[in-house]
């Protein structure tokens, strides 16, 4: 795995050789969940797609779930729901840096690319959407971990999308 940019990550994607640019995977990473999302084969819009188990012990197992995934949807980079600015909350950021850490060491993902982008208000966005269903305990925790990681790819989705429509014609 290999970090890159932001903006990097859409532009290699759209400057590959294929025909459509690959598509991207969102994650939001937990103590004991992995939230997943995936961008339409546009890169426009994100979706929901599953909720993985953590565990210390499976990691070699979600690094081949990983490795399905990307090749099942034609992903060409993870976008990592990052901590940024939760200075009290130190956990949360080792949580993430451990987990993809994790995953590189495997090495059954070195050809895919990751970015890390903010996640502050994920949680809290959801959490607000969720509370009118009066949802079970456990569905809402799995929805939340799913959808948590729709808001951060479709907010780097926004985000890359405006700055690479906004450049400069060459």
């Amino acid at each position: 795995m290999k970090y890159v940019k932001p903006l990097s990550l859409l532009g290699n994607a759209l400057k590959s050789k294929l025909s459509v640019p690959g598509r991207f995977l969102g994650l939001d990473v937990g103590d004991k969940y992995v939230g997943l999302a995936i961008s339409d084969p546009l890169n426009m819009v994100a979706s929901p797609l599953s909720v993985l188990l953590r565990k210390k012990t499976n990691i070699d197992l979600m690094a081949t779930d990983f490795q399905n995934l990307v090749k099942a949807f034609s992903v060409s980079g993870l976008v990592v729901g990052y901590p940024f600015g939760k200075l009290n909350n130190v956990e949360d950021v080792v949580t993430v840096n451990l987990f993809i850490e994790e995953l590189r060491k495997t090495e059954k993902l070195k050809d895919v690319k990751y970015t890390y982008w903010d996640e502050r208000l994920s949680s809290k966005t959801v959490e607000l959407l969720l509370k009118p269903l009066n949802l079970h305990p456990v569905q809402e925790k799995t929805m939340s971990d799913k959808l948590a990681a729709v808001v951060i790819l479709q907010e780097y989705l926004d985000y890359a999308n405006r700055c690479v429509n906004t450049e400069p014609a060459e």
